[in-house]
């Protein structure tokens, strides 16, 4: 019954970040600007690690999925939401707008798992550096990769069909910039306490599992590293580390944020600001973060573009 009465709205309209005439068109070109740097970063980082043999060790293998991932996610929100600057009503069908979702949620809980693998890639590097090449493998690389991508499925097939179930009525506009779980939620004119319980207990799984994850690995790190003699030796295995503890303080931050807030606490235009955060600019500043603060990564963009140079 509830799919019938789902089909009943064929298409939502996206409200969009802003109604005011005179931001659309320099908001455009912002967020343009912005999904051509994460374009360029992310798939020039691919393709840095792919091309230096170097940079094929477990950390560059899951820094390479991280590309993908983060790539992947801006695809599949920037396009449509840049719609919303250029045209008066950003329409999205109902199939759309849920395949939106899936690969949204896809993304974010790839993303929160892949850094969970990196913290791990990184608690064996400092802790079991004479055990590094057994313990990270290419077999136990790869098992955590389907980990990584098999909690996205989960976390996009609990969200959307969470959504699926629920009865749209009359009203189609969604005050967001993408299709996203809560304004859907607000938007349905069935929705209970039971799809918000769904929602929590998906995400905490999504950013809690993750998170705690990453807490005890640093909790082991930080332990190793102060035991460690030489100042500089302590030096190097923070310096291996900052980069990873900046993007997992940006993506898990903002997530946490917008989702583990009840919304009377979080009002849905707040909202839609720090979903920016992870939406937008965290996949433009990772490939930054990863390359302005790593020598391995600097060295191969040197090589490859020596070698484009003398070619």
């Amino acid at each position: 019954m509830a799919a019938d009465n789902a089909s009943s709205v064929t298409e939502f309209i996206l409200a969009g970040l802003t109604d005011e005439p005179e931001l659309q068109m320099p908001l455009f070109f912002l967020f343009l600007g912005f999904y051509v740097v994460t374009v360029v970063g992310n798939l020039g980082l691919i393709t840095l690690i792919g091309l230096n043999s170097h940079l094929h060790i477990p950390m560059y293998f899951f820094l390479l999925n991280l590309s993908f991932i983060d790539f992947s996610f801006s695809t599949a929100i920037i396009p449509k939401m840049l719609m919303s600057f250029v045209s008066k009503k950003n329409i999205i069908s109902y199939a759309g707008c849920m395949t939106q979702l899936f690969f949204f949620c896809f993304f974010v809980f790839s993303e929160s798992y892949i850094l969970s693998a990196m913290a791990y890639d990184r608690y064996v590097a400092i802790c079991k550096p004479l055990l590094y090449t057994v313990t990270m493998s290419h077999q136990v690389c790869l098992l955590l990769l389907l980990g990584v991508y098999g909690m996205g499925v989960f976390g996009a097939v609990a969200h959307t069909g969470n959504i699926l179930f629920l009865t749209f009525c009359a009203d189609n506009l969604v005050n967001h910039y993408m299709c996203d779980i809560i304004p859907l939620l607000e938007l349905s004119c069935n929705s209970s306490y039971i799809n918000l319980l769904v929602v929590f207990i998906v995400v905490t799984i999504g950013i809690g599992v993750p998170i705690a994850a990453i807490f005890i690995s640093y909790g082991f790190i930080i332990s190793s590293i102060f035991h460690i003699s030489s100042t500089e030796g302590r030096s190097k295995a923070f310096s291996t580390c900052s980069s990873h503890i900046i993007a997992v303080s940006l993506f898990f931050g903002s997530g946490a944020f917008m989702y583990l807030k009840p919304p009377s606490i979080l009002p849905l235009d707040q909202g839609k600001m720090s979903s920016l955060f992870y939406t937008i600019l965290v996949p433009m500043f990772n490939p930054l973060i990863y390359s302005l603060r790593n020598k391995d990564v600097k060295f191969a963009l040197r090589k490859t573009l020596g070698r484009i140079t003398f070619s």
